[in-house]
């Protein structure tokens, strides 16, 4: 099992009107992005074969993609359909096709693999409460200076809070969280108990009643976190995060933001949308810092039993860094106890 056999987000739905070519990079590997004359999403090596051009800085046209430098002409499948420097009597030649690479479009968002032939045909993320009514949605995207694993880590870390995110969503009050942390066939599963209000600005929105918090999160590989908040009937708040390695010290996340708030879910978008960023706002600057430290400094860290979501979280990438299935990981469970 490789990085390369997964589904990656490149862009979400919307942003790929009939027409429009998008630049995208996954795993280090450069992408021209477009919809062919079925309008299903495609995605060629954005290398023109001719002279290297880019074809995502070329056009689309009638679902064929026209390179910008001497107008080779792509299909969707990577053949090629024209060279105009050889005239209108043009034959088929053997051998001109670029790498075209597997694509699929589900919940709103447009995948690539990048793995020909993947030894495990893994889906992308199902996301929860798709389609299902009353449940409202505001997606977000950013692009992190630092890796997968760090960003992956950072979403789904209690003990940052406090001090990244003071005031917007956690106050210092060493109040004692346990938790229950699981690593099982390539998922984390933490389960929260004894958080109560402490939600920072809008836990009078969040929590007005002050219910009994069920909190989760968990990380399914390579790349997806998956948060839950429930407070009670009619107040559950959903956090996805795809984050795609674009290098080794990029990662672009897209962020799913659900939430059931009763009769209130179609008019609290913007404060979904204004708190989520203000918090991921904080996010990019500390795992910036974090990056450039790495770069400098080099890897390494120091583990406290407090850091078992981590230390599970990396076993699994770095399996699949070294081609192994983490499913065959053992499986474990911790106990932990957290001061937020």
């Amino acid at each position: 099992m490789k990085l390369e056999d997964f589904w990656y987000v490149v862009a979400e739905a919307r942003e790929l009107p009939v027409g429009t070519v998008l630049a995208r990079t996954v795993l280090g590997e450069r992408l021209a992005v477009f919809r062919d004359a079925a309008g299903q999403p495609t995605a060629l090596r954005d290398r023109c074969m001719h002279r290297a051009a880019p074809l995502s800085a070329g056009r689309v046209e009638a679902g064929q993609l026209r390179c910008a430098y001497h107008g080779w002409l792509y299909r969707g499948d990577g053949t090629v359909a024209q060279v105009p420097a050889e005239g209108p009597e043009q034959r088929e030649v053997a051998g001109r096709c670029t790498r075209r690479y597997a694509t699929l479009e589900q919940h709103g968002y447009v995948y690539v693999r990048l793995a020909e032939a993947p030894e495990v045909d893994h889906p992308p993320h199902a996301l929860p409460s798709w389609g299902e009514p009353g449940w409202g949605r505001v997606r977000l995207q950013n692009r992190f200076a630092n890796n997968v694993t760090n960003c992956v880590e950072n979403f789904i870390d209690v003990p940052h809070t406090v001090f990244v995110h003071p005031g917007i969503f956690r106050s210092t009050r060493g109040q004692s969280i346990e938790a229950t942390i699981t690593r099982e066939h390539g998922v984390v599963t933490v389960n929260y108990a004894g958080e109560t209000d402490n939600l920072g600005w809008f836990a009078w929105f969040l929590n007005p009643g002050k219910q009994p918090i069920e909190h989760s999160d968990q990380f399914f590989m390579p790349n997806v976190t998956h948060v839950r908040y429930a407070m009670g009937p009619r107040r559950t708040f959903l956090i996805t995060s795809q984050s795609v390695p674009v290098t080794d010290t990029e990662t672009l996340v897209y962020t799913d933001l659900a939430y059931d708030y009763g009769w209130v879910t179609p008019f609290v978008a913007p404060i979904i949308r204004f708190q989520s960023q203000a918090v991921i706002d904080q996010d990019l600057v500390i795992l910036r810092q974090q990056g450039d430290n790495l770069a400098h400094y080099g890897g390494g860290f120091a583990n406290t039993p407090a850091d078992i979501v981590h230390v599970l979280v990396e076993s699994i990438r770095d399996a699949l860094a070294a081609g192994e299935d983490p499913r065959q990981l053992p499986a474990r469970s911790h106990s932990v106890k957290f001061y937020a």
